[in-house]
């Protein structure tokens, strides 16, 4: 079977950039030693043991900050081996086989070239694998082949990626490396370039050999230190030609940084133009898909542009994005540059062009020897293709930056409502308002109260029924508002029992006892009322 003729396997395109996190929530005792659901090796513990819970929370919380210092590094983070442990069911995969499985056959419809040895761990990405070549009738030179498993940013139909593909090997241009041969099929690409023994700007940067693992070449260098200030001034100047060149050519490339540059003598060549047409996920994603200003792949560009000047500065890449702060740098105007795209202003406004960053001051005066013409034509078809692939690249990324935007929100708001000084706050402002509260119906019953006393008909105090006692006034307590109009006439109900004493009813009258009242006092007639006796004592006595 051709290399061409290999079926997809109808998997899952997963985003390996895509940052992980673990916590640990509880820990466990089997046979005799503690475990926290971890593979890591705990710290050491004392000859007796030590099975305190006090002990084991301690030891647990510890755990968890080396897990967290590991899941918060960028290098690391993205290592297969924490991939793996952190996400056991989507990195199962051994991609070093199916690497194997795929160059196998290339090599049966290809057999002048030889593998030489594979290129273990050379690079970051988990489903990216590399081998040292060389042509059986030129034993002498030697070459590199990676093979790449497609991405969750692939928009180009499969006869549009392999055209794309094989058009890398026509490009011609003095700051892009050459492509000796390249091929894609529905699953996954395969390119081979020459190998130099030199490496990258990377490697460069931290003195590493290229063959060296990615972790061991980057990850903690011994000595930090910067390059001098015209390999900074020349180098930025022919990337950011490059940038511009590709840019006019609606090529998308989205994948800048120093390992992706190599070097050929003085002189910066771009690397793994393919990847952007793979559908690839950048190196630097986790950084720019925080800030919503940087949605196009220039801007992309640019933003990573900004990480590469900064490692080139400095010697190690910038602790967090946005920088607050630059350290002091060869020149003021390469931290007028860096400003321009890494600070807290920049990622609110969005980054320059590339074509505004070459009239800057730190590479308007660098001179370009190299006359190499550029040569990359595209046919008018795929350049289509390509525009329509970048649109959908750049809906995702956009897609995902609201998805962090609103989960950072939402994370605040319940940060703040669950802080000590807003519970707080709340209740304070819990106590004023059941205090107001109290104050205004208090107010309200009393003003209430007074409009029932002086309504009615017009008298200084209200009449009285026998039958039907007005409720004692007291302090506080509702009062009867005033009385609706009154209902059309009834049958006259019978004569109040005035055998049986009515005890009066502290609770305020309701409509029908404010109905019977007005009833009674209607029908009141003065010739009803018994006459009475008085004895009066009051005059003194004379003994």
């Amino acid at each position: 079977m051709a290399f061409l003729e290999k079926p997809t396997g109808g998997k899952v395109l997963l985003d390996d950039t895509v940052p992980l996190s673990a916590v640990i929530e509880a820990s466990q005792s089997l046979h005799s030693h503690t475990i926290s659901a971890l593979s890591l090796p705990l710290p050491p513990k004392k000859l007796i043991g030590n099975m305190e819970r006090e002990f084991i929370a301690e030891r647990q919380k510890g755990l968890q900050s080396y897990l967290d210092v590991i899941t918060t590094n960028h290098i690391l983070s993205n290592c297969e081996l924490v991939k793996k442990f952190l996400d056991p069911n989507n990195y199962s995969v051994n991609y070093t086989e199916i690497a194997l499985q795929h160059v196998s056959m290339f090599f049966r419809s290809e057999p002048k070239w030889e593998v030489v040895e594979p290129l273990k761990d050379i690079g970051w990405r988990i489903r990216k694998k590399y081998f040292l070549m060389k042509i059986k009738n030129q034993p002498k030179e030697r070459l590199m082949l990676n093979w790449a498993d497609l991405g969750p940013d692939k928009f180009l139909s499969d006869k549009e990626l392999q055209c794309a593909v094989k058009l890398l090997s026509a490009c011609s241009h003095p700051y892009i490396y050459k492509v000796t041969f390249a091929t894609a099929n529905e699953s996954s690409a395969l390119v081979i370039r020459p190998f130099n023994e030199k490496g990258t700007l990377k490697d460069l940067i931290y003195k590493a050999k290229p063959k060296e693992p990615f972790l061991k070449k980057y990850c903690n260098p011994k000595k930090i230190q910067g390059l001098e200030l015209q390999q900074i001034k020349t180098f930025g100047r022919q990337i950011l030609e490059v940038l511009k060149f590709l840019h006019e050519k609606g090529f998308p490339y989205g994948h800048l940084h120093s390992a992706n540059v190599m070097l050929d003598g003085d002189t910066c060549k771009l690397l793994d133009l393919e990847n952007a047409l793979l559908g690839l996920p950048s190196f630097y994603r986790s950084y720019f898909s925080q800030f919503r200003k940087i949605n196009t792949l220039e801007s992309i560009d640019v933003h990573c542009f900004g990480h590469l000047l900064y490692e080139m500065t400095y010697g190690r890449p910038p602790d967090s994005i946005p920088v607050d702060s630059f350290p002091p740098a060869p020149s003021l105007s390469v931290v007028s540059v860096l400003e321009s795209i890494l600070s807290c202003d920049a990622m609110k406004n969005g980054m320059p062009t590339a074509s505004r960053l070459l009239q800057m001051p730190l590479f308007s005066d660098v001179l370009l020897t190299n006359s190499e013409k550029p040569q990359f034509k595209i046919p008018t078809k795929l350049r289509e293709a390509l525009k329509i692939a970048k649109e959908c690249i750049e809906k995702r990324l956009t897609e995902e930056q609201k998805l962090i935007h609103q989960h950072r929100r939402l994370t605040r708001a319940q940060s703040h409502h669950g802080s000590e000084e807003e519970k707080k706050r709340r209740k304070i402002l819990a106590r004023k308002k059941s205090k107001r509260s109290t104050f205004e119906s208090g107010e309200e019953h009393s003003a209430k109260y007074s409009n029932s006393n002086n309504s009615g008909s017009g008298a200084s105090s209200p009449l009285t029924s026998p039958s039907s006692p007005t409720p004692p006034s007291t302090a506080g307590a509702s009062s009867i508002p005033p009385p609706p109009p009154l209902p059309p006439p009834a049958a006259p109900p019978p004569p109040p029992n005035t055998d049986v004493p009515i005890q009066p009813d502290p609770r305020p009258a309701v409509s029908t006892s404010r109905g019977a009242l007005l009833s009674s006092i209607q029908r009141f007639q003065k010739g009803t009322l018994k006459k009475t006796e008085t004895c009066d004592h009051s005059a003194p006595r004379i003994s």
